[in-house]
């Protein structure tokens, strides 16, 4: 039997304490499962904006999505965890990942080390969380790399999948996506390695472009002219990419479910209304 749906949202915008409350009160009422911040120079602060959500609402879990191991020490992440998930009454689910925006570590003048540094640092941060008294919260781990697929099958309670690769060359973070056959082999990896498993983990895919429409060409041209490379079928069935009617999105999410098993999906703070009456079509 699948795994029901849990869906989330990726609150991205600073804003004054009454707006971020208001924001969180909304996205509680559009009925969503988690809200989550990540951790990017420039946007909120993760664990002040989790407490002032979890300060406005009753029933959402409350995450970090996800957070840059680079910028943390393990011990001092694990106090940060620990408070959060106190003040938070339990809510707190930690996202975590090892960043990849060279330009944000050289901006806080940190070392952004090669990928293996990193994912090394990640290890020894889950391996200090696993072991401080009171970090003893679901664990998502984000990547798509062969060793963090590792990381994720021996120690993650939810398996997140971004969906998308780093632009080679850049330093600036920018991505591009992935097509579908490139991640049914990366899910299809995972599943070797998390073989083992007692319990499965829950599997997670961030969303990039939601639309509800039945003129899909309009809704995706800026992206086209951007990246004239693509065809508008090939956007269309990228994984990432939610767009056309209600029935058509709402058919594609239960098709991701049933072909990779992603159960939870977390979309992004400027598609948290245009996906509302997807999540509310498929929690009914």
């Amino acid at each position: 039997m699948p795994r029901p749906f849990r869906f989330g949202v990726n609150l991205l915008t600073p804003a004054s304490a009454g707006e971020w409350r208001a924001k969180c009160r909304r996205a509680e009422e559009l009925g969503y499962d988690v809200l989550l911040v990540p951790d990017h120079l420039g946007m909120p602060a993760p664990f002040p904006s989790l407490v002032a959500a979890a300060e406005a609402t009753e029933r959402p879990h409350l995450g970090t999505f996800v957070l840059n191991a680079g910028f943390w020490n393990p011990v001092l992440l694990a106090r940060e965890v620990a408070t959060t998930a106190a003040l938070t009454g339990g809510r707190l689910e930690l996202g975590l990942g090892t960043g990849y925006v060279q330009a944000e570590h050289d901006r806080a003048g940190l070392p952004f080390g090669a990928p293996r540094e990193r994912v090394d640092h990640l290890r020894r941060t889950v391996e200090e969380l696993k072991k401080s008294p009171g970090c003893a919260v679901p664990l998502l781990i984000g990547g798509n790399g062969d060793r963090m697929l590792r990381l994720t099958a021996e120690h993650a309670d939810i398996a997140a999948f971004a969906g998308a690769r780093l632009t080679p060359g850049n330093t600036e973070g920018r991505l591009e996506p992935v097509p579908a056959t490139e991640l049914d082999e990366r899910v299809a990896r995972y599943d070797d390695l998390a073989a083992a498993r007692a319990e499965p983990a829950e599997r997670n895919l961030l969303i990039q472009t939601v639309a509800i429409t039945d003129d899909p060409a309009t809704a995706l041209g800026p992206l086209l002219e951007r990246r004239p490379e693509l065809t508008l079928e090939r956007v269309l069935a990228l994984p990432t990419v939610l767009v056309g009617t209600l029935e058509e999105v709402t058919g594609r999410v239960r098709g991701l479910r049933e072909r990779y098993g992603f159960s939870y999906l977390t979309v992004l703070e400027p598609s948290m209304a245009a996906f509302a009456p997807v999540l509310a079509e498929l929690s009914a």
